[in-house]
Order: C-alpha cells, then sequence, then structure tokens
C-alpha cells in the first residue's frame, strides 16, 4: 500500500527566552514530517541545529531526497542508509515508528519490549543569566528533584553557587555547552564537588576533547555534542563516563537505542536530552529515558503553547503524553 509523506516547517513561540552559551532562542523551529497510510497517519518532528550545519531548509532538502523511498515502502532499516544522522532522518524515522504502532495496533513500547512510558524526574533548565537572576529562576523551581544549570566561561563558579544556595536539595547538572576550555575544567573540579554538582555536560568543544583521555575527573562527564551514533563510542568511552542520547543527534528512536544499548554495554552512564521542541519530539525519546539516570526532556515546557495532549511537567516530574498522541494505541 502506497504512502504519503508530507513535511513542513512549525515554529513554536517560547514563553521565555531560552539563553545558552550560544546565544538566546525566542521561538522553537521544526520540521514536522506526516506519514499518511491505510487510513492512518503517523508523525514526527525534528529540530535543525545550525551547531551540525543544519537549518530547516537543508532539513526539508533532505527530506524531499527520500520522498520517492519512503512513500514506496522504505522501512527504518532501509533509512539508515538513506540519510545521515540528524533532525531530518529523526522526523522521518519517528512517522515511521508512529505509523508502524497506528497500522498494527501494537504501541511502540511493545514493539520493543519495554514497558509504556511513565512519569519520571526530567531536569528543569536555568538558563544564563546574572548570578542573581540565576538564583530568583532556580527559587522558583527549588522542589524539583533535578536542575541543569547552563554556564559559560565567564562566571561559572558564581552562577553554579547562586543556583545551589537557592535550591539547595536539588540534583545539579551544570551544562557549559562546549564554552570551556581544559585550564577551567581542571580549575572548576574542586568547585564541582564542593557545590555537590551530579554531572558536568560538555564542558569543551567536540573538536578539542582528546585531552579528556588522559583526566580523571572529579564529577562524571557527559559527551553531547562529541556523541551522535553507537559507532562514536569506541572513542568517546576513553573520553566520558556517561552519554547523552539526543533523537536529534542519533538520527531518531531506531538509532537512539541502538546508542543506548550500546552504552549501556560499555558500562557508561546515560543521559536522554532533547533540543528547545515539542511533545512530538519528546513523546519518543521516552522510551530511551527510561533507561537513563539522567533524564533532561524539558524542551516543551519553554513553549507558549505545546500540542494538546502532550506531555505534562509537575514540580519536576514529567509525565508523557494522553494514549494515543505518539506511538500508543
Amino acid at each position: 500500500m502506497s504512502r504519503i509523506l508530507r513535511a513542513q516547517h512549525d515554529s513554536f513561540p517560547l514563553s521565555t527566552p531560552f539563553r545558552i552559551s550560544r546565544g538566546v532562542k525566542t521561538q522553537a523551529e521544526v520540521v514536522t514530517v506526516a506519514l499518511e497510510q491505510g487510513g492512518e497517519t503517523g508523525r514526527g518532528e525534528g529540530v535543525p541545529y545550525a551547531r551540525y550545519s543544519e537549518s530547516i531548509e537543508t532539513a526539508l532538502a533532505a527530506i524531499q531526497g527520500v520522498r520517492d523511498a519512503i512513500e514506496n515502502g522504505a522501512d527504518r532499516a532501509q533509512l539508515l542508509g538513506l540519510l545521515p544522522p540528524g533532525a531530518a532522518r529523526n522526523a522521518v524515522d519517528c512517522a515511521l515508528w508512529d505509523l508502524e504502532a497506528r497500522l498494527s495496533g501494537c504501541s511502540v513500547a511493545k514493539a520493543i519490549g519495554a514497558p509504556e512510558p511513565e512519569r519520571l524526574v526530567s531536569a528543569l533548565t536555568i538558563g544564563i543569566d546574572t548570578p542573581v537572576a540565576m538564583a530568583v529562576a532556580a527559587s522558583r523551581v527549588a522542589h524539583a528533584p533535578l536542575i541543569k544549570v547552563k554556564v559559560d566561561a565567564t562566571i561559572p563558579d558564581a552562577q553554579i553557587r547562586a543556583v545551589r544556595a537557592a535550591a539547595p536539595k536539588a540534583k545539579l547538572i551544570v551544562d557549559p555547552n562546549e564554552s570551556w576550555d581544559e585550564t577551567l575544567v581542571r580549575a572548576m573540579q574542586k568547585v564541582l564537588v564542593s557545590l555537590k554538582v551530579d554531572l558536568l555536560e560538555q564542558p569543551v568543544p567536540a573538536e578539542a576533547d582528546e585531552w579528556l583521555e588522559g583526566f580523571t575527573p572529579e564529577v562524571p562527564i557527559c559527551a553531547d555534542e562529541s556523541v551522535h551514533v553507537a559507532e562514536d563510542l569506541e572513542v568517546i568511552a576513553r573520553r566520558y563516563q556517561v552519554v547523552n542520547v539526543k533523537l536529534d543527534k542519533s538520527g531518531g528512536l531506531t538509532e537512539a537505542l541502538a546508542l543506548a544499548q550500546a552504552a549501556r554495554a560499555r558500562g557508561l552512564g546515560l543521559m536522554t536530552g532533547c533540543m528547545i521542541s515539542s511533545s512530538l519530539s519528546i513523546a519518543p525519546a521516552l522510551h530511551v529515558a527510561r533507561m537513563s539516570d539522567f533524564v533532561d526532556l524539558d524542551g516543551p515546557i519553554w513553549l507558549r503553547e505545546d500540542y494538546p495532549g502532550g506531555v505534562r511537567d509537575e514540580a519536576g516530574w514529567l509525565s508523557p503524553p494522553q494514549t494515543g498522541f505518539w506511538g500508543s494505541i
């Protein structure tokens, strides 16, 4: 039976600006894919990221390039050879998962032999600002079990201290988004320990992390921009203690599951992350989150308006979408 593929650019305004070391975001720009077959529609979402030389235009062009193959029945395994890892493949892969579930009457969870997604702890993010402003923001979510602190290389010590003082009980992830260098990472070790930071995420540029092979950190370091697919782990395992699996990096749930399983097999810790996105991006990621030590899926929380029936945050606990939203029957 033939399929119809539709791909479009959707934009979701944020309720407040999201600041990281690379800049400020005020809207989530996504590519949405819909696959129609047999009276059912499967959906997927990808978030092109300039850090990986992606844009809405390049993602839509990539999807257009595989339209014929997908409409003629190419499956998820074949998709891995049709598109490289990235947002375009993610959108198509997740649409295929959703379509398969709807056509078969078997949920994604059952297809992968896992429990249905349940409520879990997911980090709430404090964007870069002055220490005083970050303390105010942290005080609003101090009850959350897990907080992520965005910093850069200017005054990270003061920023982290401010958040910790405002949220003394929360677990902390510190994320410099590649803005530190080796000297600063080494200098910050004692600070991170004293402030009871649980995880340091991708402190240095992915292109300049070789020195980590000879470094034993006092707080585990998580690879984000440095790791995309399972093949990266041979090198990553020598440099990092944890890997952050994002579907927009791996190119969909299919490869994300392979990466997560391979990371566990190597004894690495696991984190599930996301871009600023809608619940359509988060629903598939929940199937990796259930395996993870750290979960950071608050992308939709930043939106002024998400899809009806999407994920819900309550005090740092993330509930899955309503049944039928994505991948469930």
